[in-house]
């Protein structure tokens, strides 16, 4: 059932992608502009299919990863935010708040569906703990290194960590650590095809996504 939904959700995974790159190509957006305006036709921020393609692998396997369950709304939403987010920063090194904060509180109220229907109000509590967790070790950083970290990352964090809490602390300490692995070997990448130099800096948005990314996909990837 799952591996069928997977399939199924590739094409409607695209046409999101479709409309998140065109919502990144219009970066920075007015104050005044809607979903409708920004998923317009238009400019795009990366020339396709790049972004249409990952956003339909990320959706379909969110749809594997988790089936048709409860929980599955909350992680779609971080799979599409995800993308837009990632985008954003890479073009512009900016996490912006009109898709962080609205992610924060719209995952929370979706993860209380899966609380409600199975009573996993432990997870529920994990999760807002996670959040609560990953931002104040995420603001400890940035306050020691401003260099290093912007509020954006620290926001970011509180957002992974909610949904890496609904999975355990175990989730919670491998995704803050594999935000960190995957920076280090994409600026090695970089470093040794001379595309940046030792005083580069890199966004860290992305690779903190890949690094939950990872470990949400672990019972996947591990099969």
């Amino acid at each position: 059932m799952a591996a069928a939904l997977a399939v199924l959700a590739l094409v409607p995974g695209a046409a999101v992608g479709v409309l998140l790159n065109r919502a990144a190509g219009r970066f920075p957006w007015p104050p005044d502009a809607g979903v409708r305006d920004l998923a317009r036709p238009g400019p795009v921020a990366v020339r396709p299919p790049l972004v249409e393609g990952a956003t339909a692998l990320l959706v379909a396997g969110t749809v594997l990863r988790f089936g048709p369950s409860w929980e599955l709304p909350a992680f779609l939403l971080l799979a599409v935010a995800g993308v837009l987010l990632a985008v954003v920063d890479l073009q512009h090194r900016l996490l912006p708040n009109r898709v962080v904060l609205p992610c924060l509180a719209a995952g929370t109220v979706l993860l209380l569906l899966p609380a409600l229907a199975d009573g996993a109000w432990a997870a529920l509590l994990r999760a807002v703990l996670g959040a609560g967790a990953l931002f104040a070790v995420y603001l400890a950083l940035a306050v020691v290194s401003p260099g290093g970290l912007g509020m954006g990352d620290v926001k970011l964090a509180a957002v992974l960590g909610l949904y890496l809490g609904w999975l355990g602390w175990t989730a919670v300490l491998l995704g803050a650590l594999a935000g960190f692995v995957v920076q280090a070997a994409v600026a090695l990448v970089l470093l040794a095809t001379r595309r940046i130099g030792l005083r580069g800096e890199l966004p860290f948005g992305p690779a903190m996504l890949t690094g939950a990314a990872l470990v949400i996909a672990a019972p996947l990837l591990l099969r």
